[in-house]
């Protein structure tokens, strides 16, 4: 209750949906161990990403405060349309992009074509689905957020190459803030139920 005698309206929550590549468990813990050599090699303060949240992001398609079950269901005619992809992408080196909280990430020397085909070929099924304006416009630059820095932008630091085989991608729902993840729709097997 308020001062007047009313009820506190609870905080709204922001749902945010963006389809994604999911590492299995062998990834992800590789994707571990390059975060903690991280943590021992370079003085930065970050605020780290907890391993079961570890991704790389295909296409952000927006934080709503209210349920979209349209942008939803296009995004999952999209997924039907495109179909599985799998693929093996080589993760070489640590750097971060710059920013507020400059993001600490895993990238690879070279994007794989069919990583790339398979961004673009969702954008347009996105499109033709009718979700072209909750489809971000510029370029695709694959990374998995390991942290976010207070400050620091971590020096390039080249690494033991991790191979992902990645086996599909999914559509993700998440409560900003909360810390779970929801696997709305999967196409291949990500590791995930």
């Amino acid at each position: 209750m308020d001062l007047l005698g009313g009820t506190v309206p609870e905080e709204a929550q922001i749902h945010r949906l963006f389809f994604a590549l999911l590492p299995d468990e062998v990834a992800r813990q590789r994707f571990a161990r390059a975060a903690e050599a991280l943590r021992r090699d370079q003085p930065i303060r970050a605020r780290w990403v907890v391993p079961d949240r570890y991704h790389t992001t295909l296409h952000f398609l927006g934080d709503f405060p209210l349920w979209r079950q349209d942008v939803v269901d296009a995004a999952k005619a999209a997924g039907d349309k495109v179909g599985p992809r799998r693929f093996e992408w080589t993760l070489d080196y640590l750097a971060g992009f710059r920013g507020r909280q400059p993001p600490c990430v895993l990238r690879g020397s070279e994007t794989p074509p069919e990583m790339q085909a398979l961004w673009r070929d969702l954008r347009q099924a996105l499109i033709l689905a009718g979700a072209g304006n909750h489809v971000g416009v510029g370029s695709f630059t694959p990374h998995v957020t390991l942290g976010y820095s207070h400050g620091t932008v971590p020096d390039i630091a080249q690494i033991e190459p991790i191979l992902w085989r990645v086996e599909g991608y999914a559509l993700i729902h998440s409560i900003v803030g909360e810390r779970d993840y929801r696997v709305l729709g999967e196409w291949g097997t990500t590791g995930h139920s």
